[in-house]
This record gives C-alpha cells, structure tokens and sequence, in this order.
C-alpha cells in the first residue's frame, strides 16, 4: 500500500487513496490509534463502533482513535483515507477553529457520516487533490499546509454535517446550539464517573429539569439516555475488544456494584454483558445500538 506521510518529532499524518486498494490494508492495526477521515463513494460498506453503514453516495467519515472502523467493501471507489494524531492536529484543543467536536466527533446522534452534494463533492476532492500535491512537493512549509487542507474538510463537514442532523435546532441562535454541543463534550470527558444529569446540568449552570426539558423541546433524545449510551458503548467495546471480565469494565465505568450494572447493560442491550461479548465474538446476531 502506497502512503504519502509527514513525520516530525510526534506529530504525524498519512493520506492514502483508495484506487485499487485493498480492505485489508485498510483494516490493518497500525492505523488504530489514529483519528481518520474516509473520503467514499457509493457501494462502499463499512462498521464504525456498532454502527454499519451502507454509503449510498459520496459521503465523509470522521472516526476518533477511541473508535473502531472496520471496511467490508470498496467497490471501486477513488476516495481517500486520511491519518493524523492528535498531536499532528487535536480538535479538542483547536475548539475555537473548528468547533467540530460534539458534532463530528462525540455527537449524542453516534453518527460520524457526512453526506455531500455534487458541489461540495467537487470541493472536497479538490483538497484532496491539493494535500496529495502537498505531499509531493515536500516544501518547508508542508506540516502547515497539510494542517490547513486538514481543517478546511472538518469546517465544511462541519457545516453540513449540522445542516444534515441537527433538525430543529438549526433555526436557533448559535449559543443555543453551543449548549447542546458542549453537552456532548461533557459526556464524552466525564461519562466515567458522572452518571446522574444533574452533574452535567450543575456543570452547565442549569436545573436537571431544564436541561431535560431542553432536549425534548428539539427532538433529542433525553440527557439521562445520551449518558447512559455512552456508558454502553464503552461497555460494549471494552467487552469485544480486551479481556477484562463484566465486573472489571464496571469498575472502569465507575459503578461500584456490577450487579446493577449488569441489570443496566441487559435491560438497555437485551443481553447480559458475558453474553453479549460470547454473541458477539461467535458472529451471533446481538443489538448493536
């Protein structure tokens, strides 16, 4: 596999496009603990934590190093696969520039696919087309353009990524979707040891009650379930992903009785978590949402 890359002291980024690729090259380990960006056409098919996606036109993915991706199927997409640390370029750090995280990354929705139009189609695969020059010219001042290619994807995902799921809540004023959206961040720093909305709601400076009442106003799903998915999901990829047994990854998850996180995991994902991980690693069918 051909890989254009840009190392310097532990920043590092790779841009691989996908003519004739293999999906094995794709899947390999090497690229997990990576932040990636999928640049696909339709036909592609591919699972990104417990969600699968069948791309039925050009579309983005943006997935976390904290996520797992896994490719079935490339038809015969020309997209492209891009590959960066969170040294090379962090998005919670650059919130300001981007304002992408709770909404590209660590969205209350789980979905990390952008759709786009032909226009858009044409614009990103323009960016493309300059960070694979980028990579040819080695030029001194290349980590910086590659940074500035990197951000001009995440902003105009970005936009359109709101467009696309936000719903009601487009037609509010900027601080209003703000709010939402640090709700997402919150969750995805504390889900660990904060349980309850009202730590969130105290955190954000408002009653639980309105917090909740917030929420359901745009259609949302509530805050008590956004925290507890996030706590399942975690669950669910700690059971199928290491070896820790069901009352250690309750321990991790800041439950101090696995008993009553078993009976949160079996009522929420319809098995207990022994035996969601044995469906799950013998092909069964288990619920993956």
């Amino acid at each position: 596999m051909e890989a254009s890359v840009y190392e310097s002291s532990y920043q590092h980024i790779g841009h691989v496009p996908l003519d004739g690729i293999a999906v094995e090259d794709l899947n390999d380990a090497r690229f997990e603990d990576y932040i990636k960006v999928l640049f696909v056409d339709r036909g592609v098919k591919l699972n990104i934590d417990f969600g699968e996606f069948d791309v039925e036109g050009p579309s983005l993915f943006f997935v976390n190093s904290n996520q797992f991706l896994k490719i079935f199927d490339l038809k015969s997409s020309k997209g492209h696969f891009l590959y960066y640390n969170r040294d090379f370029y962090c998005v919670q750090i650059h919130d300001a520039e981007v304002a992408c995280d709770g909404f590209l990354f660590n969205n209350i929705y789980e979905m990390p696919m952008t759709h786009l139009d032909s226009k858009e189609e044409h614009i990103i695969n323009d960016i493309f087309s300059q960070i694979g020059e980028e990579f040819r010219l080695k030029a001194s001042t290349q980590e910086e353009m590659l940074r500035i290619y990197l951000k001009q994807i995440i902003i105009r995902a970005t936009r359109i990524w709101k467009k696309q799921q936000l719903g009601p809540l487009n037609d509010q004023p900027e601080p209003e979707v703000d709010f939402f959206r640090e709700f997402s961040r919150l969750v995805e720093i504390h889900f660990r040891k904060k349980h309850l909305v009202a730590e969130y709601a105290d955190i954000l400076g408002v009653a639980a009650k309105t917090l909740t009442t917030k929420f359901k106003r745009f259609e949302l799903p509530s805050p008590n379930e956004v925290i507890k998915d996030r706590i399942l999901l975690e669950a669910k990829r700690l059971l199928v992903y290491t070896s820790l047994s069901a009352k250690e990854i309750a321990y991790d998850l800041g439950y101090d009785d696995p008993a009553y996180f078993n009976r949160l995991f079996a009522k929420k994902i319809g098995d207990t978590p022994n035996t969601f991980r044995k469906n799950y690693l013998e092909g069964k069918n288990v619920q993956l949402k």
